[in-house]
């Protein structure tokens, strides 16, 4: 099943080229939901609610995707996590790298020694948002990757184990800034974490460590990830993560980007594309002072 949540605050089924609301579902469960919970509420009730939402889908109109517009699959995560230095060519591409301060070069080839990072959840958009660039005088650059969506409460989750935690899976662009301040600081510049275009549910992604996303930046080729080059894969990097974290339902993990890294400047229109995935199409603009 894909889901996704579009226009204001809508959850729709994707089937082709259409979506169906099934936003009463998402009422209901919300209203039943205590506001302290940690993580997001429709994601933890997928398992007892799927079927229903599946019947509301086939009763529901359908919608053209391209007439709506798409947020971020996920409402309210506890947290936005993220991998650095997790392909090799990645880490290589930018030690080689001589336009950017001498920090940002030296990259810890595991992740065991580096850490994952955080981003800010005021970051994340869905691909209709756009990302507002800032600082036109310094480098903005794209970073294609896989999205982890946890499904449920979890710690100490051995790798063998990984898929029981696995809500579903999403594309993500993971914008920086490039500079000398706090690696997580620049990466959470309001829009710089895109997720979507929409969630496709687990059960239908037999293999998150084998899927080919590519990066264009206009008509240019830009990035191209087989995630089976990952140096820490999808069980590894839960594993990791939950060894310092309890995951929450929601919480959406950025899983690392290949090489290819490249400018972004405003009127860029990128596309990400991944055949289990969708296509997620979002444009650069110039951030409005004040707006």
């Amino acid at each position: 099943m894909k889901l996704c949540r579009f226009d204001e605050d809508r959850l729709g089924v994707v089937n082709g080229d259409m979506v169906h609301d099934v936003t009463a579902a998402q009422d209901e469960i919300r209203k039943a939901a205590r506001y302290d919970m940690k993580g997001d509420a429709v994601i933890a009730a997928l398992p007892q609610w799927r079927s229903r939402i599946e019947e509301m889908a086939a009763k529901a109109p359908g919608k053209p995707i391209s007439s709506v517009k798409l947020l971020s699959p996920v409402a309210r995560p506890s947290k936005a996590m993220a991998a650095p230095t997790n392909y090799k060519k990645h880490i290589d591409e930018m030690r080689s790298r001589t336009d950017l301060p001498k920090d940002a070069t030296r990259m810890p080839p595991d992740i065991g020694k580096a850490g994952i990072f955080l981003k800010s959840n005021s970051s994340i958009v869905g691909s209709s948002e756009g990302i507002p660039l800032r600082f036109p005088d310094r480098l903005n650059e794209h970073e294609i990757e896989l999205v982890i969506i946890i499904g449920k409460q979890g710690t100490d989750i051995p790798k063998a184990k990984f898929k029981d935690y696995i809500a579903g899976y999403a594309m993500g662009l993971d914008m920086t800034c490039r500079g000398s301040e706090d690696r997580s600081f620049r990466k959470s510049i309001d829009g710089y974490s895109v997720i979507g275009p929409w969630m496709v549910t687990a059960d239908e992604i037999a293999n998150p460590d084998d899927l080919l996303i590519t990066l264009h930046c206009n008509d240019e080729l830009r990035q191209t990830a087989d995630t089976k080059d990952l140096i820490y894969d999808c069980g590894r990097l839960i594993e990791f993560a939950s060894s310092f974290y309890t995951l929450y339902p929601g919480d959406v993990y950025f899983t690392g980007t290949p090489q290819g890294v490249g400018p972004v400047k405003a009127g860029d229109t990128l596309r990400g594309k991944c055949d289990a995935l969708g296509e997620l199409v979002i444009t650069a603009r110039q951030h409005k002072i004040g707006g």
